[in-house]
């Protein structure tokens, strides 16, 4: 059985003040493309689909086309699990709406004979796919807190979960069938750089939210994983076991990753095959360091989101303006030079947005706008409104 791996897509992500509809489409339709010329029997999508729980109508649009030409009428089935940036509600609502076109979503985490596992039926055979959501610190799974089974650290739940899929699975398999897990969660051990912000949410990936690798079950012949951007093997997996990784570079972060889909093959005798295909469509994000003057010389940066890091003499206010006429997708821009020592003003008794202003100022080298000023103050009273 042959499997397309995708995963992280984001749809309805920005880049600040650039929209990448058009780049998000085009790396669909490469991820279409490759499920069609590799022959994929089956797709396991390991969640965030969207980049917020309510996305835009047209990325909305964009994800649902995408998995209905990636399932070709039901004859390569789909599997989408909710990450941390989807709507488990949303996925439930509209996966009734999906199955006949061949997409299974699942919203939650439910029992194996509940929704918890999906079988399948594929032009290579039988396939048991076990799904596993995101899984909220604070959530509860109604069928392991009914086993009074339900305690211990996040690391143990999200491990309690995989046994019971695995050992559901073993239940339910014939010598003959694939089975596959997958899930949306970090396991500890990941490789990801941190030099500059990156596309997963900073809250969900912290340690308090990693699981070990034995949550990684090993009676599986795949197990698709989310959640983590930097295409990698899975740390400690004694089975084959991948992060996809996102379908674009997402922020400067993830500047020069390849961004891939993985092809699994499956046999009843032998361990699953994998390898990368590479997904065409989105822009590189290129960080660059230097004078000015050695900026403009290079010849690599016409087609990029801009990160850039300039050396100059002192404050340059005209800098950015100088980068957008140059560069049209320059992101960021920053002046480097020696700075005073002096202590910054006391921020006590100061309004808020006269410090953000103060920050915006220092971080970009220009002063905040009238219009993105009303927004800081507008979501500045939304969040005391909101403060219990």
């Amino acid at each position: 059985m042959r499997v397309l791996h995708t995963s992280d897509w984001h749809l309805g992500k920005r880049l600040e003040r650039h929209d990448r509809m058009e780049e998000h489409r085009a790396a669909v339709e490469s991820v279409v493309a490759i499920a069609e010329s590799e022959g994929a029997d089956v797709v396991l999508h390991s969640g965030d689909l969207f980049d917020r729980p309510v996305p835009p109508v047209d990325s909305l649009r964009l994800g649902l086309e995408g998995l209905v030409r990636l399932a070709d009428g039901g004859a390569r089935p789909v599997v989408v699990v909710a990450g941390n940036h989807d709507s488990p509600e949303l996925f439930e609502t509209l996966a009734p709406f999906l199955t006949p076109f061949g997409v299974h979503l699942v919203g939650r985490i439910k029992a194996p004979g509940d929704g918890g596992i999906v079988t399948l039926d594929t032009p290579a055979g039988r396939a048991l796919v076990a799904c596993f959501p995101f899984l909220r610190a604070a959530q509860t799974v109604d069928f392991m807190a009914r086993a009074d089974d339900w305690y211990g650290k996040y690391a143990d739940r999200v491990r309690k979960v995989t046994e019971s899929y695995a050992a559901a699975l073993a239940d339910a398999a014939a010598p003959d069938d694939a089975t596959f897990l997958v899930a949306h969660f970090m396991v500890g051990g990941v490789k990801v750089h941190t030099g500059a912000p990156r596309g997963e949410r900073d809250l969900h990936i912290g340690e308090a939210y990693a699981a070990t690798d034995g949550a990684v079950p090993t009676a599986v012949d795949y197990v698709a994983l989310g959640h983590i951007h930097a295409p990698q093997a899975v740390p400690g997996a004694r089975v084959p076991a991948q992060y996809a990784g996102s379908l674009l570079q997402l922020d400067f972060g993830e500047a020069g990753e390849e961004k891939r889909v993985v092809i699994v093959d499956t046999s009843p005798d032998a361990p699953a095959s994998v390898r990368s295909v590479p997904i065409t469509g989105g822009k590189a994000l290129i960080r660059v360091e230097g004078t000015w003057e050695e900026i403009l010389a290079r010849d690599d940066l016409d087609d990029a989101y801009l990160d850039l890091e300039v050396s100059t003499e002192g404050p340059d206010p005209g800098l950015m303006d100088a980068a957008r006429e140059r560069f049209p997708d320059v992101v960021k821009v920053k002046a480097e030079y020696e700075r005073s020592r002096e202590a910054r003003p006391a921020t006590a008794g100061r309004a808020l947005d006269d410090l953000y202003a103060e920050y915006h100022r220092e971080a970009h080298n220009a002063d905040a706008t009238d219009e993105l000023l009303d927004l800081f103050r507008e979501i500045s009273t939304e969040v005391a409104d909101a403060t219990p």
